[in-house]
């Protein structure tokens, strides 16, 4: 019940205001997002690695409608590419990139293509980084209105870096069929539930149905020819996929586990222990509200020491 409130709470520019007068490395927001810097967010997959872990790093930021803004975002990434390089941790590491926030919604400007242009070409510099740095890029899913924007702009990527992956939500109706589209060789895909709230119309409401939907899709995409990276928390979830992966004859390494950074970090590494590839997926920067908020909907029982936080600064 108190998932919708939580996600309207992450679009609140008063509750921002109050939230972000916290220190970053306060209670809930240091148990998520492992510091602000490019260094916290190097450090913190240093330290993955040591456990055997992946890691997939989101500078954060969306919704972006500054072009400075946008060019800033492509300038972090770059640099987060750069120093991953010079610890030689970028076998294990990749980066996460979500399009509004290099550029997906700025207007058009003298008939230039507007922000389906700019985003495509501010991605392709961040997946030439990246191919250069020797890892790759997913290209983050945000709310259902730039699901067909993302999947074009995927397409255009995949031209020239066929290795770009991509992110899917079961919760919507489109999905099974878009796995199925995408479940092809070298075709490396994650799906997820959705932390975004949907309009009945376009995606499932109940988190049974949600779940049946997932499993729907990763039956999809572990029968098929590319390569799935499961990301959830959600026990269930995890011993069918692996039951899938077993039936389809899938060995451990043609697919991967993917949860949050902070949250059940005990399964990872129990996961990692038994030969599966686990990644986890390391936020990092300022802009953690959005972030933050979606993270409590999906987990409403942090709610309380979240509050304490707020509660305790004063």
């Amino acid at each position: 019940m108190l998932r919708q409130p939580l996600l309207l709470l992450a679009r609140s520019a008063a509750v921002k205001q109050l939230v972000s007068a916290m220190p970053v490395s306060a209670g809930i927001v240091h148990s998520h997002v492992p510091g602000e810097t490019t260094e916290a967010a190097v450090e913190a997959t240093a330290g993955l690695a040591d456990e055997g872990l992946l890691a997939t790093l989101d500078f954060l930021g969306e919704d972006t409608l500054d072009a400075e803004q946008a060019e800033a975002t492509v300038q972090a990434y770059l640099d987060l590419l750069r120093e991953l390089s010079a610890r030689g941790l970028t076998r294990g590491a990749e980066v996460s990139v979500k399009l509004s926030a290099i550029g997906q919604f700025l207007p058009d400007a003298a008939g230039f293509g507007g922000g389906h242009k700019i985003a495509l070409e501010n991605a392709r510099t961040i997946c030439r980084a990246a191919r250069n740095a020797g890892t790759t890029v997913t290209l983050d899913m945000e709310d259902h209105t730039t699901t067909d924007s993302t999947l074009t702009i995927l397409r255009e990527l995949r031209k020239d870096f066929p290795e770009t992956g991509a992110v899917l939500q079961a919760m919507l109706h489109r999905t099974e069929a878009d796995c199925r589209a995408l479940a092809h060789e070298g075709s490396r895909v994650r799906l997820c539930k959705g932390a975004y709230l949907e309009p009945e119309t376009v995606a499932f409401q109940e988190r049974l149905e949600i779940d049946k939907a997932y499993v729907r899709c990763l039956k999809v995409l572990l029968a098929g020819e590319g390569y799935p990276m499961i990301a959830t928390h959600d026990p269930r979830m995890i011993e069918i996929a692996s039951s899938l992966a077993s039936r389809h004859g899938r060995a451990p390494g043609s697919y991967e586990f993917q949860m949050l950074y902070g949250i059940r970090p005990d399964e990872q590494r129990r996961l990692a222990g038994k030969g599966e590839r686990v990644r986890v997926y390391v936020p990092y920067g300022t802009e953690w509200y959005g972030y933050l908020m979606r993270r409590l909907a999906e987990r409403p029982q942090n709610l309380t020491f979240f509050l304490r936080s707020l509660i305790s600064k004063s």
